[in-house]
């Protein structure tokens, strides 16, 4: 590595494990105040940094303590030398100890190391396409010809890009005909049977990924309300919705939910709760290093409160769909069934799970649950 790229490598290394920002958030900063880092020089810096923080732990098991990033570099780069088959499991796989023991107890040990091996691979790039707008074939006949595409296995709207490329600066992008989406998201969206006419709240909407993907099967009827805690989220949601094309959706203001007279009126309400993370740790592999046991039981608390909050705005025979990007069962089915107990609800349908796997989807959860007519 270039003498250049190492330094910035290193600079940012120990800058992201002071920063309280996500890595992809802290990247961005970083090389926007560092502009003489080249495109190229980003990439190989990013290829390192994220294959490093993969497999932290597995370096750090071949470093003297007390250990320093320029250690780790070291270390990372004589990986595929090393044997390993007498450190501990969880070591082997570089994940918190904690955390893999939590999925062999969920899920056995040769599945815990699957998915540990699996969620340190490189995230596929998948769009979906704005159904709005385009076709997938009209899209994928215009895109074939420049890039190495495929269509989504199981989403119907959903493409596979091979290599990755500046999404943003496409004339498809600015013209809103698709949004980038991992396809478990899309599959999340798509659980959700929707139809024209129907009020639907994304309560925990964030930038809108779910209601840009749901919001076509209304064909412009109906209403969408999107509502969050965090204004710059939905500022950038509305940004989204106005490319988009999408007409029938408001911003709620915070302040001013209980005073809309939403409550007991919505057919649809979407809960896409703050999670774990769990199921996305390709494209967050910092976040596996930040988890910590009393965080995963917070926001399960977090999780039942806000669905206690949301379930007002329900009508009778109205649907909630509970959403999660985790791979853990107490933040998925054993939610689900505490939700029912303390409510009365029944599933609607079966429950999806998705679980991150070489080349394809992320980790994604979503139970229907129908609120009982009076």
């Amino acid at each position: 590595m270039k003498e250049f790229r190492r330094y910035h490598l290193l600079k940012i290394l120990e800058g992201q494990e002071k920063s309280s920002l996500p890595l992809d958030a802290f990247l961005r900063d970083y090389f926007r105040e560092n502009r003489a880092v080249g495109s190229k020089d980003r990439q190989e810096i990013c290829e390192t940094l994220y294959g490093m923080i993969r497999w932290r732990g597995l370096i750090d098991a071949h470093c003297d303590k007390p250990i320093h990033w320029e250690d780790r570099l070291a270390a990372y780069q004589k990986l595929p030398t090393y044997d390993v088959s007498s450190l501990p499991k969880h070591v082997q796989v570089s994940f918190p100890k904690f955390f893999f023991e939590k999925l062999k107890k969920y899920y056995g040990e040769e599945r815990a190391v699957e998915l540990c091996l699996a969620s340190n691979e490189k995230a596929p790039t998948m769009v979906r396409v704005n159904a709005l707008k385009i076709t997938r074939e009209e899209l994928l006949k215009k895109w074939e010809k420049e890039y190495a595409v495929s269509r989504c296995m199981q989403s119907p709207h959903g493409i596979i890009f091979h290599k990755k490329i500046n999404f943003f600066a496409l004339p498809e992008f600015k013209e809103g005909l698709f949004e980038i989406q991992d396809e478990g998201s899309q599959l999340v969206a798509s659980h959700m049977d929707v139809k024209p006419n129907d009020h639907v709240l994304d309560y925990c909407a964030g930038s809108g990924g779910k209601t840009l993907a749901f919001a076509p099967q209304m064909r412009g009827k109906g209403q969408i309300y999107l509502y969050d805690i965090r204004p710059h989220a939905l500022k950038e949601a509305k940004k989204r919705l106005k490319r988009a094309g999408i007409q029938n959706s408001q911003i709620l203001d915070p302040k001013k939910l209980n005073k809309r007279g939403l409550i007991g009126r919505m057919d649809w309400l979407l809960l896409d709760v703050p999670c774990s993370g769990t199921g996305t740790l390709r494209r967050n592999p910092d976040m596996k290093w930040k988890l910590k046991p009393e965080m995963i039981d917070h926001l399960v608390k977090e999780q039942r409160k806000i669905f206690d909050d949301a379930l007002k705005f329900v009508r009778p025979g109205g649907k909630i769909v509970y959403a999660t990007c985790s791979i853990l069962p107490e933040e998925n089915e054993e939610q689900v069934d505490d939700f029912m107990k303390r409510y009365g609800l029944t599933l609607a349908a079966s429950s999806f799970q998705s679980f991150p796997k070489n080349g394809e989807m992320d980790g994604f959860f979503c139970a229907i649950l129908s609120r009982m007519q009076k």
